[in-house]
């Protein structure tokens, strides 16, 4: 049996978002709000992320994304919502190349 109100948001976060603590920043608020999936470089220079939880948690974990870490800049997130019946992944990590 599924979960109720389980969600799935795909990001891509640009802006100086690399190089300046941003997926650890991403790991640490993941693990606050109980979300898993994982966050990832890309060659462009963006974040990208796919972050599993009750939408509630979601929200609050993309509104500390938008606010990145000290050193970071954010000047957009495009984002992907889906509702999901249950979860793909057991924690949250850094996905490499």
């Amino acid at each position: 049996m599924g979960e109720k109100n389980l969600y799935q948001l795909h990001m891509f976060v640009s802006g100086r978002v690399q190089g300046v603590g941003f997926r650890f920043y991403t790991i640490e608020k993941a693990r606050k709000y109980g979300i898993k999936g994982w966050v990832k470089n890309l060659y462009d220079g963006r974040v990208e992320i796919l972050a599993e939880g009750p939408k509630q948690n979601l929200l609050l974990f993309r509104q500390d994304i938008k606010l990145g870490p000290s050193m970071a800049y954010v000047s957009e997130i495009s984002e992907h919502w889906e509702e999901i019946k249950s979860y793909t992944f057991d924690d949250f990590y850094i996905k490499y190349y």
